[in-house]
This record gives structure tokens, C-alpha cells and sequence, in this order.
């Protein structure tokens, strides 16, 4: 039994917060590697996480991480000798045995950090049971959230490979065939409404020839959709079949087959997804450099760009903050040498104003149209004439091309399936290919 008498220093390991602090100004690349690992406050030592933090400002700045940089960016901060001086972030280089033990040094770190996060939970858990004037509901409700509070940490995030949601998605595909009850979601208690919802989901594009036909890796940053929503509709579209009826459980018994091919097919197909909420530049940064390290990277996509959240918390200026996120992936594009695709929201003046998108309409656009190489469109005008002539035909409008010619491509959005496909007017009958 551990000796509860006296004071107890509380769970630290100052000399691996000194050893990661000491690896990072040795390789600024073991950032990467640690930046979903551990954050300032992790550190114990309150010096170490101001270190940290003039990195991480260094880092998101792309400039380098060294003994001057450090220096000079706490030198302005007035934080030199808060830290102990240029002297102490010397010592904490020449303590470091191998720079490349960075992550087993940002573990230890997070392992102590997370220790001590349990002590100060069940230290306010402890307060909660002498709270005798609140409800019992209201105490356990408290006490459970605290302790989600931590270990709802996440300590080393992992995309998932599109392979490995095949499985879970042709087993649940065929349970809800099975089943015949069509619902996927919970009931809204409205029978009309479930029909149009098939009930609230749980967590309620589209990229796959390039991965598919030529094996081109491709990882997918979805801040809006799950990956769950995400295989689903690539297997609808792969598949050419009703997306409705694969959501719903409604397949009819000739599309088991076609499904299967897709999902063999798909299988192959190099798709990494990340569908964390709220991600930022920082952490997709590190997670595309780790992609592109493990699997070779040939495109990003984003979705989408408004659902970022920026570094810069200070203002709350809408146009500053997608200007800083719009820099921030074009910086990306440049730094991993990979093309990045970045949806963006429009504003409401194109609706109010009718006809086809342009250029300002790009919400909070900032330097979005400046930044990017190429500016398009999606254009449907079915969606704003009654007796428009070009039903389910979208013109993908081409406003901007920095190193070549604008114009517009039509295509067939196939809705049932999904998914966009190319329009052959070569011949009378139209002729739909998938895109």
C-alpha cells in the first residue's frame, strides 16, 4: 500500500520534459512526431511549457527551431530569464543522449500529465460527495464528466485506412437489409419525418477514381462528414448503386453483387481518412507529413474550409481567421509538395443574387482567392429555374487558373448514387460514365 501520510509531490519527470524540449531544438522535425502527443500544458515545469509554446508559435510560423530562434522570440516576450536564460536552454541540448527519442520522451511527459489530471478529478469528485445540498442526478452527472474529461484525452491520433471500414460497412450494410426495418438512425417519433431522415443519425465528396484507376494515395481531412458517411457514399458510388437504399437497407438482391465488387475494388484503393472535429492546420499538418512518410501522399482534400479552427484565437474576426487558414494550407501544398483540395462555403449573396457563383462569393473569402491556385465551382440551375432544360446537369465553373485557361465542364450528378459522372453528348441517347 503506498504511503498516504504527508506531502506528495505530485506525478512530473522534469528530465524527460528537459530531454523532448532539448530533441526538438536538435531536430525540429520530432515535432511532427509529438505535436498530438503532448501540448504546453502537459509539462510540469511552468518554464518548459513557455519553452514549448515559443516553439510551437516558431513552428507554426515555419521558422526554424533552434538555440537563437528560442532565444531571441523569449528575449522579446520578456520571458529569457523566466526560463533561467540562454544558459539553461543550453543545458537542455547538450542532456540529450539522441535526439531521435522523441516521442518516447513526449510519452513519458504525457503519462505523467495524464496522472496527474486523474488526481485532480478524483480530488474534485472527492469535494462533490460532501455537496449534500445537490441532487444525486445533478453530483454523479459532475463527477462523470470530470473523469470523461480525461480520459477522453486523446493520446496519439491515427487515421483510419479506408480498408479497414470495409468490413464494419458490408456487415452493416447487411444487417439493415436483413433487418428490412429501414431506419437508421433513432426514431424521431414522427412517422413522415423518419421516413425523409430514416431517424437522427449518428454522426449525419468526393474523391475515388484517382485513388481507384490510379492508385494515387489520398488522404481525406473530413471535418463535417464521419468516415463512416464517407465509405458509405464511395461505396454507393463505386458500386452504382441506390445510395438511399444502401443507407436505409433497402437493396434490392441484384446489388449485393456489384456491391461487393465495389468493395473489393475500394479495398485496394490507397484512402486514408481523418474525420476529426475541429482540426487545425497544426495537427493536419503533422498527420499529412506522417501520411505522406508511411504511404506516399499524392492529394489532400479538405472539408471543409470554414470548419477549421485557427491558431489565432485571439480575434474573432471571421475574414482574419480563413485568411490565416487559407495561408495556412497553401503553406501545407508547398511544404509536403502535394496538391491540397479545399471546399469552401459560399455566401448567401449568390442565392439572393441568382445565376452562377463567382469569385466574391467565396464566405469570408479573405485570401482565399488570392491564395489558391484554382478557383471552382459547382453550378446547378436546376436548383434555381423551375423549367430549366438542364436537369441533374452541373457546370463545374473554372473562375480562376493561375498556370492555365477558365471555362466551365458539364456533368450528370447522378443523385441516387451519389456521385458525379461524365456527359457524353456525342450521342443522342446521353451517355453517363462515372466520374
Amino acid at each position: 500500500m503506498p504511503d498516504t501520510k504527508g506531502l506528495r509531490i505530485p506525478p512530473q519527470n522534469v528530465e524527460a520534459e528537459m530531454a523532448l524540449l532539448g530533441s526538438i531544438m536538435l531536430r525540429p522535425e520530432a515535432l511532427y512526431d509529438v505535436l498530438d502527443v503532448v501540448s504546453a500544458e502537459s509539462f510540469y515545469s511552468g518554464r518548459h511549457a513557455i519553452i514549448y509554446e515559443v516553439m510551437m508559435d516558431l513552428f507554426s510560423k515555419h521558422k526554424p527551431i533552434d538555440l537563437l530562434s528560442v532565444s531571441s522570440l523569449l528575449k522579446e516576450r520578456n520571458q529569457l530569464d523566466v526560463i533561467g536564460g540562454n544558459s539553461y536552454l543550453s543545458e537542455l541540448v547538450n542532456m540529450v543522449p539522441s535526439s531521435a527519442n522523441a516521442t518516447y520522451y513526449a510519452q513519458i511527459v504525457l503519462k505523467k500529465y495524464m496522472m496527474r489530471r486523474l488526481i485532480e478529478a478524483s480530488e474534485h469528485i472527492s469535494l462533490l460527495g460532501y455537496e449534500e445540498t445537490d441532487e444525486l442526478e445533478e453530483m454523479l452527472d459532475k463527477a462523470e464528466k470530470k473523469l470523461f474529461e480525461v480520459t477522453n484525452t486523446s493520446t496519439h491520433h491515427r487515421f483510419t485506412a479506408l480498408k479497414e471500414e470495409l468490413d464494419e460497412a458490408w456487415d452493416r450494410f447487411d444487417r439493415l437489409q436483413t433487418s428490412g426495418a429501414g431506419l437508421r438512425g433513432v426514431s424521431t417519433g414522427f412517422v413522415e419525418l423518419d421516413n425523409k431522415l430514416s431517424g437522427f443519425q449518428k454522426s449525419d465528396l468526393i474523391v475515388r477514381q484517382t485513388a481507384v484507376n490510379h492508385n494515387t494515395p489520398v488522404g481525406v481531412f473530413s471535418l463535417e462528414m464521419s468516415s463512416q458517411q464517407l465509405v458509405d457514399r464511395m461505396i454507393a458510388a463505386q458500386g452504382n448503386v441506390n445510395s438511399w437504399e444502401l443507407r436505409t437497407g433497402r437493396l434490392k438482391h441484384d446489388d449485393y453483387e456489384p456491391l461487393r465488387d465495389a468493395i473489393a475494388v475500394l479495398s485496394k484503393a490507397p484512402i486514408f481518412i481523418d474525420d476529426q472535429p475541429g482540426n487545425n492546420i497544426i495537427k493536419m499538418r503533422s498527420i499529412a507529413r506522417r501520411m505522406k512518410s508511411e504511404h506516399g501522399l499524392g492529394l489532400i482534400v479538405v472539408d471543409y474550409l470554414q470548419l477549421m479552427t485557427p491558431t489565432n484565437t485571439k480575434t474573432d474576426n471571421l475574414v482574419q481567421q480563413t485568411t490565416e487558414i487559407s495561408r495556412s494550407l497553401k503553406n501545407m501544398a508547398r511544404e509536403l509538395d502535394v496538391p491540397v483540395l479545399a471546399l469552401s462555403q459560399l455566401s448567401r449573396a449568390v442565392e439572393q443574387r441568382g445565376g452562377r457563383p463567382r469569385l466574391s462569393d467565396l464566405r469570408d473569402s479573405g485570401s482565399i482567392e488570392q491564395d489558391a491556385d484554382v478557383v471552382m465551382f459547382i453550378h446547378r440551375e436546376d436548383k434555381y429555374k423551375e423549367e430549366s432544360e438542364k436537369n441533374n446537369i452541373a457546370e463545374i465553373l473554372i473562375e480562376k487558373h493561375r498556370n492555365g485557361e477558365t471555362g466551365k465542364v458539364e456533368l450528370y450528378f447522378n443523385q441516387q448514387k451519389a456521385t458525379f459522372q461524365t456527359l457524353d453528348k456525342s450521342h443522342k441517347d446521353k451517355e453517363f460514365n462515372s466520374f
